[in-house]
């Protein structure tokens, strides 16, 4: 069986202004590919973890997020920049086959 027939995930790492955090969480959410969001103080320390599943609409993936998000402004109120560890389906990018 060849590898192609699995799902590949891809990871990034970015940091994000605490007062930017909300929007920059929901236009991740609006892109429809992220799986799975960790959220870190910048020493690298998880705060938050939030999976994310596929095939869900993206309003109702706000809706349904909508205590997350509300955790993420009182977080982001309180740290000035903070980490955002980004899983996403890998399959459409052909650069990523071997």
């Amino acid at each position: 069986m060849s590898d192609r027939n699995f799902s590949r995930r891809v990871s990034e790492r970015v940091t994000v202004a605490g007062n930017e955090l909300v929007t920059y969480v929901k236009q991740l959410v609006a892109e429809g590919n992220v799986r799975r969001l960790i959220i870190r103080k910048p020493g690298g320390a998880p705060l938050m973890e939030i999976p994310l599943t596929a095939g869900v609409a993206v309003g109702g993936a706000l809706t349904l997020l909508a205590p997350v998000i509300a955790a993420l402004g009182a977080m982001a109120a309180l740290l000035a920049k903070v980490e955002v560890d980004i899983v996403r389906d890998g399959d459409d990018d052909p650069d990523l086959l071997p």
